[in-house]
């Protein structure tokens, strides 16, 4: 596959399965062998693991992604995004609080066979707790 193939496959992950609300996509483009390097506590690796992980993710945190930049070099997609939505169910083992967040973060992603094989990402889980209630902001700090 050529770069541009790789994006539009990067997003068919963000647009169908965390926007459309369809995890079972995921068995079309994501490699059976999946590897996940930040996993959630108890989240293995393979495609039945990161459909979890999707699922969870809707079910809890009702999210919308909104991709500010995408990269493709080689077998790499780099995403930038936003994240909006709110916490509606429990998460992590922690109940909804049914508050709103908005957060960033940076997805990598490695395409082989025309399917996702790797993932690595950096998030802004400290300010997303924050938003959430489940940590105290510092004095005079939006929330």
């Amino acid at each position: 596959m050529n770069v541009e193939q790789n994006k539009a496959l990067v997003r068919r992950y963000y647009d169908e399965v965390l926007n459309g609300g369809n995890p079972a996509i995921l068995q079309d483009i994501a490699a059976e062998d999946y590897v996940e390097h930040d996993p959630f506590p108890g989240q293995g690796n393979g495609r039945a693991d990161l459909e979890a992980r999707a699922r969870g993710i809707l079910g809890a945190l009702d999210p919308q992604f909104e991709i500010q930049d995408m990269i493709a070099e080689g077998d790499r997609v780099v995403v930038r995004w936003r994240s909006r939505g709110t916490h509606v169910g429990e998460f992590l083992g922690i109940p909804a609080t049914n508050r709103a967040y908005d957060i960033a973060g940076i997805d990598i992603h490695r395409i082989v066979d025309g399917r996702m094989a790797e993932h690595w990402h950096v998030v802004d889980q400290l300010s997303q707790l924050q938003q959430l209630g489940l940590l105290p902001a510092p004095e005079g700090a939006p929330v």
